[in-house]
């Protein structure tokens, strides 16, 4: 009984750390793609997106959750979790007239 509460608070952290990480990258490449892009048809801003998708699976190695026991399913999530960040960020941004 106590694996079982052990296994289960371990893999209640991995998901707080994936989450946590995932949306911090997609708030901070909303904050870049604000600073860098010049409004909302520039694509650079999308590609600010992309290399967080992608810099965020590396923060997550960093953090000790083991990329490589990730499915199909925890990758879109990560994907999907960043860009919607990042989209809701950005857009905030762009509506508001704020530039950094």
């Amino acid at each position: 009984m106590a694996t079982e509460t052990a296994e289960r608070r371990a893999a209640h952290r991995r998901g707080l750390k994936v989450t946590a990480l995932a949306c911090l990258a997609g708030v901070a490449a909303g904050l870049v793609s604000s600073s860098v892009a010049t409004g909302p048809s520039d694509t650079l801003g999308l590609a600010v997106a992309a290399a967080a998708i992608f810099a965020s699976m590396g923060a997550m190695q960093v953090v000790g959750v083991d990329v490589s026991e990730f499915s199909t399913k925890d990758h879109l999530y990560v994907a999907f979790m960043t860009f919607s960040l990042w989209f809701v960020v950005w857009t905030i941004l762009l509506t508001t007239g704020t530039s950094l």
